[in-house]
Order: C-alpha cells, then structure tokens, then sequence
C-alpha cells in the first residue's frame, strides 16, 4: 500500500492537488482513500473514490469520554463531576490527534493508494514528529517496566509513604503507547512519502528547503515537489509577461534544486469539476516504484586512524550556526533550524563521548571517542 502525505505552502492549492491525484488513480482502477478535512464531497460525487474527513471535536469527546470512564473510581474519590458529551468542546491540538488517528485507520483499510492532505508544511512537520516524541515522554514519565511491580504496589506505597500511580494509568499509558507506535510504524513504512505542494515564488524555496531538512532530520521520504499554478510564459500582454517572468525564475531555482519537478498549469478560474481536478493530478511515482528511501545515518569506524567513530547525519539545508547538539545519557538532542529531535544513540556510541561535529555540504560529521573505562579492552 502508498500513501502519499500531501503539504505545502499555505493556499498553495494542496487540497486540490490531493483530490486531483485521488481521483485519477482511482478512475484508473485503483481502490484508493482520500483522507481531508476541506475536500468537497460533492466533487467526488459519483466517483469511484472513498473520502474520509477527520472529525476533531467527534474525535476528542469520544477519547476524553473513554478516558473519563476508566477514571470513574478516582474522580468519585475526588468529588468530581463528570462531563457529559453535549457540553464538551474540543481543545487545541485536537485536530492533530484526529488527523493522526485517521491515517492509522487509512493504513489499515484494504486499499492500494492514501492521500492525505496534512496542514501547511512547519505545521505538517511538527504533526509527522508527534508519535514519537509522545512516545519519547511517556516512557519517561510512566516507564513500562514500573508496572511489573503492580503486586508490591501497597507494599511499595507503604514504605514509600505516598501512593503509587494507579493501574488505570498504566493501562491508559500503554494503551495510549500501542496506538502512537501504530502511527508510527505508518510513517515509518517504505510506502510511505511526503509530496510538496508550492506556487513558484520566494515562499516555495524558503519551504522547500525547511521540508528537506526537517524530513531528514525526523528520517521521513520526500516522493516530490509539486510546481502549482504555473503560469504561460508567452503572453503578449506586458503585466502579465513580467509576473509570469518572475515565477518562472523562481521556477528555474526549484528546477536546480528538485530534480523531477512536478509542473501543474495555472487553470485561470475557479476550479468546476472532476475534469478540471484531472489537470491536477499527479500519479508518478506514489503508485509506480517505491519512493526513495530517506539518507541513512551511518557510524565510520575510524579508531584505527584517529582513535574515533563518526555518526554521519544528513541534514540538507542546514547551516552551522542553526545546529546544536547536546548528550543526554543514551541520547542524543539535535536541533536543526526550527526543528528538535531526541536521537537514540547507536548501541555501539553509547560507550563513546563526544569530542566535536563538523557540518560538510548538509553531512553533520558528530565524532565520538571511546570511553577506556567502557569500551572493551582487546588482548595484547
């Protein structure tokens, strides 16, 4: 199975590049799901093309109900009141977890392509890295190990003197954990890719250039680019000839920088149905060969050398002064530009310490040295 991750700039046209590309795969046989929340059900309508919107606010009262119901005992102790669902509202970020929980069930449903529309792309970005930094603070917060404990819990309570958590909130945790490594394992899967939807001009590059190294950075498959709204480059109108001389300069600069641009017409009025959709659809390569598999970091042995090992992390784009670097226990805190990701270090670098980091042409070169009181000692 694809699924195609659609972002972009903001009112680039994703919305209609995803429906586009939906319809024209399945009007070729495939059996495919469209996942978005500002597709039009009306311009599917009579196609052979199956929508799901997200609903957050369905989304959110039906998980803070469950989870109310699991907590009944506690919040009795506690003289609390519960909610019922006519009065609750959705809270910020709920959006995000409806979006999430959308794409797991895309995955899981019979079908051979998935496009889903995700917000602008610094938002799409912090929506694709949530699964595992969720995971990330739950295991540190509640570790999984605790609950092996759970017959010693009164005991432990009592020599402790305070109360242990509750069981209900191990069985939420771990069922919260089973569901973001769903999510996951989704992202993580070798179909899945993310596709740029731009309109030629300042905004396309600067995105660009954030989506490649925020995609690296999280080790997240861009498919493509997609060049949106281009404009004739032969009227012979003068306004209109120096606008449409200016996209195509920065259109040339996507060109240089994206080998394969995807080039999409600019239709010159409102969009009126499925055959216009047509024009927008991009096919290659979500259901023809697998999309390109992110760079991989890899470890250089160079102890015979220099007495070192070097992580190689690919980070195109990045620039020297928007790095940092900091190691914490079996961990790894890199920042790149806006982005921040908490690696865990190489089974074979958690015996090194870090003794410098060079950035050559988008090649973060972070070198570790072997810490003599870990490593093992060869025979003489």
């Amino acid at each position: 199975m694809w699924i195609t991750l659609v972002t972009g700039t903001a009112c680039a046209g994703r919305t209609s590049v995803a429906l586009g590309t939906a319809l024209a795969e399945a009007r070729a046989g495939r059996r495919v799901l469209l996942v978005s929340a500002d597709a039009d059900p009306a311009a599917v309508a009579g196609e052979d093309l199956s929508l799901l919107a997200p609903d957050p606010a369905a989304d959110f009262r039906r998980e803070f109900l469950a989870l109310q119901a699991r907590s009944t005992t506690a919040l009795d102790l506690l003289g609390a009141a519960p909610f019922e669902d006519a009065e609750l509202t959705e809270l910020p970020g709920s959006r995000d977890f409806a979006l999430l929980r959308s794409l797991r069930d895309a995955a899981a449903g019979d079908w051979d392509l998935a496009v889903v529309e995700l917000p602008p792309v610094t938002e799409a970005l912090a929506l694709l890295a949530l699964p595992a930094q969720l995971r990330r603070y739950l295991r540190r917060l509640l570790p999984p190990e605790r609950q092996a404990a759970r017959a010693l819990r009164p005991m432990l309570a009592q020599l402790a003197g305070v109360p242990l958590p509750a069981q209900w909130l191990y069985e939420t945790t771990a069922r919260w954990e089973a569901e973001l490594a769903a999510v996951q394992d989704v992202l993580d899967a070798p179909g899945t890719a993310v596709r740029l939807v731009v309109e030629p001009g300042p905004a396309a590059e600067e995105a660009l250039r954030t989506a490649r190294l925020g995609l690296a950075l999280h080790g997240l498959a861009m498919e493509g680019v997609v060049a949106n709204r281009v404009l004739p480059a032969d009227s012979p109108d003068p306004w209109f000839a120096g606008l449409a001389a200016e996209q195509h300069r920065h259109l040339a600069a996507l060109r240089e920088t994206q080998p394969g641009l995807h080039e999409l017409p600019h239709l010159g009025r409102a969009l009126r149905g499925p055959e216009d959709l047509a024009l927008l659809a991009v096919t290659a390569p979500a259901t023809g060969a697998a999309p390109a598999a992110p760079p991989e970091w890899t470890v250089e042995d160079r102890r015979d050398e220099d007495g070192i090992l070097v992580w190689h992390v690919p980070l195109p784009g990045a620039v020297k002064d928007g790095l940092s670097l900091v190691r914490r226990g079996d961990e790894l805190l890199l920042g790149a530009g806006p982005f921040r990701r908490a690696v865990p270090l190489p089974a074979v670098l958690r015996r090194c310490t870090v003794t410098g980091a060079g950035l050559v042409d988008g090649d973060l070169r972070i070198r570790f040295t072997p810490d003599p009181g870990l490593w093992p000692r060869t025979a003489p």
